[in-house]
């Protein structure tokens, strides 16, 4: 077997580390933190739950610009006609800004509310659980990504368990917000 056939299947497994790795440290971390039960910032929002929201919803906008950028160039969409040069651009762009836009809410969720493993209502646990799964997914595809090489069907995979577990968590935090309390206001 060759360097290079042992380093691609090696990938994966690499990349599954890496993100097992940043899963767990992110739930160890929220499970061990006394958590503040008080938000840290809110910039020019009312709240920092209404930061979150808004931001968790840009995200997920972004998010979508990716997954439909990633299509057309794979070949899955064939709108536009002809792929535009800087598709490749919008969509890392994409991707980079929605990761962006994910940080202070994971920043605020972690340091108010810690991990709730022990949660009385199962969307609080299930919740928690995906933030600390999104963040692995990140990791492993970040990982896929930097190395360049590996199966055909690692990065597309990745891509997909980032974007779904993104749409997991929107549902059980701005949506379920939103049908709660109703749409946020800044």
């Amino acid at each position: 077997m060759t360097e290079s056939a042992t380093e691609v299947r090696g990938l994966p497994l690499g990349a599954f580390m890496a993100g097992a790795a940043v899963s767990v440290s992110l739930g160890v971390y929220g499970s061990v933190h006394e958590a503040s039960e008080e938000g840290p910032f809110q910039l020019f929002f009312s709240g920092s739950t209404q930061l979150k929201v808004w931001f968790t919803t840009v995200a997920v906008i972004l998010a979508v610009v990716q997954l439909m950028t990633a299509l057309r160039m794979y070949g899955r969409i064939s709108f536009p006609a002809v792929t535009p040069p800087w598709f490749g651009d919008l969509h890392r762009l994409s991707g980079t800004t929605a990761f962006i836009f994910t940080l202070p809410v994971a920043y605020i969720c972690l340091w108010t509310f810690g991990f709730n493993g022990g949660a009385s209502d199962a969307r609080t646990l299930i919740h928690s659980v995906l933030g600390c799964l999104f963040y692995g997914a990140l990791a492993a595809k970040i990982f896929v990504i930097r190395k360049k090489s590996g199966p055909a069907w690692a990065l597309p995979v990745l891509g997909g368990t980032v974007f779904t577990i993104l749409i997991g968590l929107f549902l059980t935090s701005a949506v379920w917000f939103w049908s709660d309390s109703g749409f946020p206001s800044f």
